[in-house]
């Protein structure tokens, strides 16, 4: 009996033993969870701030630059391209056109520019038709060879032109002689094989100077001086001594005028 008693008081002691031990095992590990400090968050990621880039080194000869950095090339600033030339306007032509007589009109191709002195609008070179007319004078016509650029021309409506020939021949009492008539603002001059009829005039020595167009005929005499009559036998009409006599004789009014 007393044995038996005895194991179960030893029962009963190991049960209360193992469940004090249990009790205290489980608040110490209670106590340890709640004493202890809440985990400390990460630090941040430490931040690098990355060295300047070194200076490049000069390449080799023979090997290829390396291309700059996309910052440098964000960092210049480009600069702005030109506008191209326009090669059809580099290849025009303007003309400065100027006369001893101020306000005469300027045509160009039978188009009216305006009046010298003036700056004609841009031209295609080449060849070009320039008239020029100014009261009280005779008009001026050329044909001018323009290049592209820039070019000053000066017409002269006091100045004297003239640079006429005719051939003819020079009737004699007996005979005839053939020759030329030449006339410059110098004068007027006849060249012959007949040196005896060979003569040279000024313009505003001329006493007579006429043409009979019907007649073929051109009348010329000097002061004191000895008369001709001069034809143009291949010509069916007289228009090459008519022509001939009109431009002389429009440099002898203008001779006279300036005298």
């Amino acid at each position: 009996m007393n044995r038996r008693l005895l194991v179960v008081i030893g029962a009963l002691f190991l049960v209360v033993a193992g469940s004090l031990t249990w009790y205290s095992n489980r608040r110490r590990t209670a106590v340890s969870e709640t004493s202890s400090p809440a985990a400390a968050p990460a630090p941040p990621a430490a931040i690098v701030t990355p060295p300047p880039p070194a200076a490049a080194a000069e390449p080799a000869a023979g090997t290829p630059a390396a291309a700059p950095a996309r910052s440098a090339r964000r960092a210049a600033a480009p600069k702005e391209a030109a506008p191209p030339a326009d090669p059809a306007a580099a290849a025009m032509a303007t003309l400065h056109i100027a006369s001893d007589v101020t306000g005469a009109q300027v045509f160009i191709d039978r188009n009216f520019i305006g009046v010298t002195p003036l700056t004609s609008p841009e031209i295609a070179p080449g060849s070009h038709r320039i008239n020029i007319v100014a009261p009280g004078f005779e008009s001026i016509a050329e044909n001018v060879e323009i290049e592209a650029g820039s070019r000053d021309l000066q017409f002269n409506f006091k100045e004297v032109r003239l640079d006429a020939t005719v051939d003819v021949v020079h009737k004699h009492r007996l005979g005839s002689c053939k020759g030329r008539l030449v006339a410059t603002p110098q004068g007027l001059r006849y060249d012959s094989d007949d040196k005896d009829d060979r003569f040279t005039l000024k313009l505003t020595d001329l006493e007579v100077f006429e043409v009979d167009y019907l007649a073929k005929i051109l009348k010329v005499k000097g002061v004191k001086g000895k008369r001709y009559e001069f034809s143009d036998p291949t010509a069916a009409n007289g228009d090459r001594l008519f022509v001939f006599h009109r431009d002389v004789d429009k440099a002898r009014q203008r001779l006279k005028q300036g005298s």
